[in-house]
């Protein structure tokens, strides 16, 4: 299951309006857009940037909340078809989205709060650095054991553990 949000990072040039698509197993941002404005284009791109990846399963849920850019019909056609279905939470639950709330937080307390930018391509590359090198590779997250988000999901993608098997488990089984 994926969940998505957008968020305002404001800059010398105006606003930076980033959306995100974080995988709930892992926690970690798998397609993420920034733009100067927050029309349905920019949640689709960061849908489509996660797809291109690898990272969105067929049939896959994409979770996020009523904003229009979600509902909106570019979002509904790209979802169709990238074989995802739409999940919306209830109007003012924050807690619905509670995953990508707690993401931003952690960017703006972690890296925003800390530095002005005083032009988008600034904070762009400063964003797109904690996401790629920091919050996705670097930063342990306690619920996922205090790996990072890329450790969990080379775990979860090509490593998953397997139960040894012992005694009669390796008998074929009889027809």
């Amino acid at each position: 299951m994926l969940v998505g949000d957008i968020t305002y990072l404001k800059t010398g040039e105006g606003w930076l309006y980033l959306a995100t698509v974080i995988d709930l197993t892992t926690r970690m941002v798998v397609g993420w857009a920034m733009a100067d404005h927050m029309r349905a284009s920019l949640v689709v791109e960061a849908l489509r940037m996660a797809h291109k990846a690898g990272y969105v399963a067929g049939n896959a849920i994409f979770h996020s909340d009523r904003g229009a850019q979600y509902t909106s019909k570019e979002m509904a056609l790209a979802a169709h078809a990238m074989d995802v279905r739409l999940s919306c939470g209830q109007t003012g639950v924050c807690w619905d989205n509670a995953v990508a709330e707690s993401f931003f937080a952690t960017l703006k307390n972690e890296m925003y709060y800390q530095h002005t930018f005083p032009t988008r391509a600034k904070a762009r590359l400063e964003v797109a650095t904690f996401i790629e090198v920091y919050y996705n590779r670097t930063r342990p997250h306690s619920t996922i054991g205090y790996r990072t988000p890329a450790q969990s999901m080379a775990e979860h993608t090509f490593h998953l553990p397997v139960e040894p098997r012992t005694g009669d488990q390796d008998l074929p089984l009889a027809a």
